[in-house]
């Protein structure tokens, strides 16, 4: 079952949300935000174990590039900036465009905005936008202007510098708006509840056009540089396509089984990823929406959210928690980035690509540090078999698990 922040009021108990973890062995506080100092112990430990398994192994030679690339990183000092606990649920988070700024939309309308370092992350202001709660908020390309969207039915044009209020456009949708995206500095699209798309030009009150793309809320919205077309995944579980130049549905996709919950571009464009509720991940070659080329199983539970990392690698969460990363072309599991004690709801990338940040039901923001990805990329090898239930399960550098030595224990065959 997927959980859907669209039901949570302003009083709601993240104690009627369960812990679901695929790493049935372990102990919820292994899966706590440590302080720097127990990880950096914990990183001598893993270190110290490697070591003494390095030493009496007679089998290393047999361990692929990928998996000596990764044994590597382990033992490297890993920094990124301490987490952010809230005090109200965190429906979603935007990561700005240039500067080290993260924005925060919350349960209570409210967006705040963080400046986040290695060594601390601290609020620059809170925006009182929304009367009810936040359901999107997105920085434009430049980072000059923050947009957002609530159950209130708005959708309001901040200016990042000043805080000021540069544009509202009220009761934008019959239903609460789900989720926009922007295109430009002026620009945006917008899908509600009951599979209506808007395209706005931010300068004038009325809707360029608006378009009905199926019966249950639009779940994500994705177009290219191009911006020909604007992809949108619904819960009905179908791919409809927009051609936004001649303002008219392009294609609708068939009707798949679970709902399509978000989407992510890789190889340059050319291959459109989706992710679905039951944990099933559907290729698209892009122009081709009518059908998938591939598909595979990402996870046992709700893929969520997604964030492409490279041209091949995405990271991805949900109902269980975990972020796992995994290669595309060729699909293959690389283990787990980090955890959470709660679902996922959404991640977001930094403008350097170092970190990736991702909220849960627990009211938190955290960080992981994901730079290693570039070296482990280009060496993936399509002819190497993989231990697909191992993989799932390994914790790559960034996870903070106290178990991580966990890791080496199934790698000298």
């Amino acid at each position: 079952m997927t959980l859907d922040f669209r039901g949570f009021e302003r009083d709601s108990s993240d104690d009627s949300i369960s812990d679901i973890s695929d790493n049935s062995d372990m102990e919820p506080e292994q899966m706590s935000d440590s302080d720097d100092a127990n990880e950096n112990e914990t990183i001598e430990e893993v270190q110290n174990k490697s070591d003494e398994e390095n030493d009496s192994s007679e089998n290393d030679d047999d361990d692929d590039d990928v998996i000596r690339a990764i044994k590597q990183e382990k033992n490297k000092q890993r920094d990124h900036p301490p987490s952010i606990k809230c005090d109200d649920f965190i429906v979603d988070i935007s990561l700005h465009p240039v500067k080290n700024i993260i924005a925060l939309g919350n349960i209570v309308g409210d967006v705040l905005l963080y400046e986040y370092s290695n060594d601390e992350t601290k609020i620059l202001q809170t925006l009182e936008l929304h009367i009810k709660a936040c359901r999107d908020i997105e920085f434009d390309a430049d980072g000059v202007n923050l947009f957002s969207t609530a159950k209130d039915k708005a959708i309001i044009a901040t200016d990042v510098e000043t805080g000021q209020l540069k544009q509202c456009i009220e009761n934008a949708h019959e239903e609460p708006v789900y989720k926009l995206r922007t295109l430009d500095e002026n620009k945006i699209v917008s899908g509600d509840d009951n599979g209506t798309v808007k395209l706005w030009d931010m300068r004038k009150q009325d809707a360029v056009f608006s378009i009905k793309v199926g019966e249950e809320h639009v779940s994500d919205m994705i177009t290219n540089d191009a911006q020909k077309y604007l992809v949108c995944s619904g819960g009905d579980g179908v791919l409809t396509t927009i051609d936004l130049k001649g303002s008219k549905i392009y294609t609708t996709s068939e009707q798949y089984d679970a709902e399509l919950t978000c989407m992510g571009l890789f190889r340059t464009d050319t291959k459109l990823l989706v992710g679905s509720s039951i944990g099933k991940f559907y290729l698209f070659n892009w122009k081709e929406f009518g059908y998938h080329s591939d598909e595979y199983i990402g996870q046992k539970h709700s893929i969520q959210c997604m964030i492409p990392i490279t041209q091949n690698i995405v990271v991805s969460s949900g109902e269980d928690g975990t972020l796992r990363a995994a290669h595309m072309f060729p699909q293959r599991q690389l283990g787990v980035v980090g955890q959470h004690s709660l679902p996922v709801e959404c991640l977001d990338i930094s403008h350097d690509g170092q970190y990736i940040a991702s909220c849960s039901h627990d009211n938190d923001v955290k960080f992981w540090n994901i730079s290693y990805f570039e070296s482990i990329d280009s060496l993936i090898d399509v002819s190497q078999k993989q231990n697909k239930k191992r993989d799932m399960v390994n914790n790559l550098p960034s996870s903070s698990v106290q178990n991580a030595s966990d890791f080496f224990s199934g790698l000298i065959s």
